[in-house]
């Protein structure tokens, strides 16, 4: 019989928690652990293997009980490997532990096949004397026998008596879980004794420098990296370097290109990024609508927005659920949102469609429901940006943001959906750049860097005890008021109550007077501990500290799943909100999907019939584009014509001769809230959500034209009505993704029911809550489009 025995060479303390984790099999070796008691103790207790099946304890004389680890420890601490002689007859029976060949240096083996040996069954001949590591040798018989000459029947690695009926309950019940351990398993967001402890033990261990290390989070963008990448090499060095805490998951961005990664480069660079780091990294992103904001092949979801309009808590629920369990799918445990904001401020450039809407009630039953939907399936939630970022009209990635509401309409307004958000559970608070008079009146200070607003607003009186997270503090809304030590932000953010400290305009600098202000006793050590312990606690509660990598080959069943994209499908159609109609031009009549043609063929016939014309920031981009081939695919003839800023002017004559000419016209406005956008208006550099002057003019040329036979469609902000209210025919989606641009189109031709109402008011054009409904409806003389689904 072949004999094969593990050793196993990691501190053995919770061995069967961590079995399969680090072992190294030495073949053609009869290599075991001795697991003995401690000289003058006369009982093992092996507890800790019940799942073996055994709880037996084993007679050697005086009756003393000793924790399993106990015995190991020093056992490993002496670095021993104890192997089995040839003149060993002794009728003892063991367990051996084999993997296969091509996984016995891997960290984790997938399969660990067992064989029971009966020592008497060990032929010397066959297997060979080797006294080549004799001083590590010793026979059974020395093994059982203690100086008293009596015989000890000794527990050793995974000595079971009822060999048959143990392993056979051990293969079919324990094995199973081993290949679990290997990669996280979400479940809800649960901090345990086990975990508590692990966070207090670790804390206890780390050193100051490790300490302030945990504190900070920096970008990752997600792509394929090489391991010798200089941009990789960079990152694990400043893991190592500043014992980071966490990163924060983007992809490439190169204004205004957005560059979605694939989930299995970004899934592989984290589980990378992870095996790097000492301890386990926190992982955040900004999913804000999805994984598929950064990553192709999940869901994809409309903006919040489109949540307001379409007025279904259970498709928030739904959305935190299918987001955590995509998210965790490929490492990342930690999203930051919902947003709490209630967007009262129609000229805010930053907000905007990024908030559910205009009542602090619906804003805070949205917020609820979504915290909920994520946090049970294992993604920890960040309400933002506190206290409230709604009613301004800055983007405070350009500048200092200001709220000028008294204390009274803070505490109406912004504070409300917040305090749902905290009765909900959500795990961290984004404290934002904007500076509150009513809070805090000094000129110096914004809330991130206010003791008064996030100690005691936020802490001590509305008594959230979670993580509090500073908004990115590369912002120049902050940036713009240290200029002179850039890194000094972090120490005045951490001591106005902020707990991590995210995205620094500098690492080094920032680390460095972090650093100092501990050691200077600026920041009492106190203060330190009960962050970081807020930090390690916050990675127990998603068992981190068990187990940091994900399944890869998992992702295929755990993204984009049929039944996730068909929701995300829905909630986009029943988000279409219609503001006008003059009852003249909807729905518009399909005239049939196109021929198929031969590849390199195809001639596309155009046609003034039917006009489109595609406003966006830059027709580069791809705005516009699904929207094109969804109305193609009804109309295959229709002329499309995409504009930007900086062709608008050119343009107009040739748009005009089109709009004309046609018999409906279609003008899609792509504007959504982007982070740090720069536009040059009437009153100089700005950054706005509404379209430029030159592509204003244009859109205004076409209303004044053919008002009657065109529909405006808001892919994105909703208040675009209010500059245009010579408009008879406004569809709002809310959002500018794929799925929207789907559903406006059906909408378009009465292909679905049009269900959604305003979830904020439009100047001059309607209040929140109006919309006007409409059953499924085709046009007479237009066929139905093959594709959509009539509810």
């Amino acid at each position: 019989m072949d004999v094969h025995f593990l050793r196993v060479c990691l501190d053995l303390e919770n061995l069967l928690q961590r079995l399969g984790s680090r072992m190294a099999l030495k073949e053609h070796h009869q290599e075991f652990v001795r697991l003995d008691t401690t000289p003058g103790s006369e009982w093992v207790s092996c507890d800790c293997i019940s799942e073996f099946g055994s709880s037996a304890k084993y007679h050697a004389g005086a009756k003393t009980e000793i924790p399993l680890d106990r015995a190991l420890n020093p056992l490993c601490q002496r670095g021993k490997t104890l192997r089995l002689g040839p003149e060993n007859h002794v009728a003892a029976r063991y367990v051996g532990l084999r993997v296969s060949q091509p996984e016995r240096l891997v960290k984790r083996p997938q399969c660990i096949h067992f064989d029971p040996v009966v020592a008497n069954q060990i032929d010397a001949a066959e297997h060979g004397d080797d006294h080549g590591h004799s001083e590590s040798s010793i026979s059974a018989r020395r093994v059982l026998t203690p100086q008293t000459g009596s015989p000890l029947p000794c527990y050793r690695l995974l000595m079971l008596r009822q060999i048959g009926f143990l392993l056979t309950v051990f293969v079919l019940f324990v094995c199973p879980s081993f290949a679990k351990e290997k990669y996280q398993q979400p479940g809800p967001i649960h901090l345990d004794r086990a975990g508590e402890k692990w966070a207090e033990q670790t804390l206890r261990r780390l050193s100051t420098e490790e300490k302030v290390g945990q504190l900070f989070v920096v970008w990752v963008r997600a792509k394929f990296l090489n391991v010798e990448a200089p941009e990789y090499l960079q990152l694990r060095d400043d893991i190592r370097k500043y014992h980071l805490g966490g990163l924060t998951m983007t992809v490439p961005w190169d204004p205004p290109f957005l560059y979605r990664s694939q989930p299995y480069e970004a899934a592989e660079l984290l589980n990378r990024l992870q095996q790097d780091s000492k301890l386990p990294l926190l992982i955040a992103a900004d999913f804000e609508r999805g994984v598929t904001m950064r990553l192709h092949g999940a869901t994809e979801f409309p903006h919040a927005m489109a949540f307001g309009a379409a007025r279904k808590l259970e498709y928030a629920n739904a959305f935190g659920r299918i987001t955590a369990q995509e998210a965790r799918a490929i490492g990342v445990h930690w999203n930051f949102f919902p947003d709490a904001d209630v967007n009262s401020n129609p000229a805010n450039p930053i907000i905007n469609t990024r908030s559910f809407g205009e009542d602090p009630q619906q804003v805070g039953d949205l917020v609820d429901a979504y915290i909920r939907g994520a946090r049970a399936n294992g993604m920890m939630t960040t309400v933002k940006h506190f206290p409230g970022h709604g009613d301004t009209a800055t983007d405070s990635h350009l500048g200092v943001a200001q709220v000028t509401g008294n204390l009274a309409r803070l505490k109406s307004l912004e504070l409300p959906p917040f305090q749902r958000a905290i009765e909900a559970g959500v795990d961290s608070v984004m404290v934002a750049h904007v500076s509150i008079p009513a809070l805090d009146p000094d000129p110096n200070h914004v809330a991130t860097t206010s003791p008064a607003i996030v100690t005691g607003l936020l802490k001590d009186q509305l008594g959230f005890k979670g993580i509090v997270i500073t908004d990115a503090l590369d912002m120049a809304g902050l940036t713009r008021l240290y200029a002179a030590h850039v890194g000094r932000a972090a120490v005045d953010a951490f001591k106005a109550g902020n707990d991590v400290l995210l995205i620094p305009a500098d690492l080094d600098a920032s680390y460095r007077a972090m650093l100092e202000a501990v050691r200077s006793g600026e920041i009492p050590q106190t203060h330190l501990d009960a962050s970081v312990l807020k930090i390690l606690k916050a990675k127990a509660s998603l068992n981190l500290h068990k187990t940091r990598l994900v399944n890869i080959e998992a992702l295929s069943t755990l993204l984009g799943k049929p039944e996730n994209l068909a929701l995300g499908q829905q909630i986009a159609d029943d988000s279409i909100t219609l503001v006008r109609d003059n009852s003249k031009l909807l729905p518009l009549k399909s005239s049939g999907t196109a021929a198929p043609g031969l590849p390199y063929q195809r001639v596309e016939e155009v046609r003034d019939i039917m006009v489109v014309i595609v406003f966006s920031d830059d027709m580069r981009t791809e705005a516009g584009r699904r929207l094109e081939r969804e109305i193609r695919e009804r109309v295959p003839d229709a002329n499309v014509t995409y504009v930007d800023p900086r062709m608008a002017g050119a343009m107009v004559d040739d748009v005009l001769k089109a709009v004309d000419n046609a018999q409906s016209v279609i003008a899609a406005v792509y504007e959504v809230p982007v982070p740090g956008k720069v536009m040059k208006g009437t009153n100089g550099v700005t950054n706005s959500v509404g379209l430029s002057d030159a592509s204003g003019t244009l859109l205004q040329k076409v209303l004044d034209h053919a008002a009657e036979k065109t529909a405006v469609l808001a892919m994105g902000n909703p208040y675009l009505a209010q500059d245009f209210p010579a408009v008879q025919n406004y569809l709002c989606t809310f959002s500018n993704a794929t799925v929207s641009e789907v559903s406006v189109v059906k909408a378009l031709f009465g292909e679905i029911a049009i269900r959604g109402h305003l979830p904020v008011s439009i100047p001059n054009i309607a209040q929140r809550g109006a919309g006007i409904e409409r059953p499924a409806q085709i046009a007479r003389g237009g066929t139905r489009h093959a594709y959509s689904q009539v509810n």
